[in-house]
């Protein structure tokens, strides 16, 4: 029963990421023109080469917010990641990355309280 539910519940989801694949689409081009808009603004010295890429970069944004039914296509493929992970009988987790303990930085702010205290 289980795996009928994961089967039905998978291919309605398949099929919803399936009909998202055109927003998604336009949602990953909208995200790359607001990076480039960004990336070159930065970069840039002209005044008007900033104006471009603010004006790139705007236009993203707009096309980004037209694009807002791709939201529902990510949330399918998320979805699709752990039926697919539970029909494995697999743990499902979404941990953040662990510290890495041989940062200088960890370390030094973990002996710096020691002192301190």
């Amino acid at each position: 029963m289980k795996k009928l539910f994961l089967l039905l519940v998978g291919g309605i989801t398949a099929i919803v990421a399936l009909c998202m694949v055109g927003p998604l689409l336009g949602f990953a081009f909208s995200a790359l023109l607001v990076f480039l808009g960004m990336h070159y603004y930065v970069k840039t010295t002209s005044t008007m080469m900033k104006v471009v890429w603010v004006a790139i970069g705007l236009m993203g944004v707009f096309s980004a917010i037209s694009n807002v039914p791709a939201i529902i296509g990510l949330a399918a493929l998320v979805v699709l990641y752990i039926i697919y992970k539970k029909w494995n009988n697999e743990e499902v987790s979404f941990k953040q990355i662990k510290e890495d303990s041989s940062d200088p930085f960890t370390n030094f702010e973990k002996e710096w309280a020691k002192l301190t205290k």
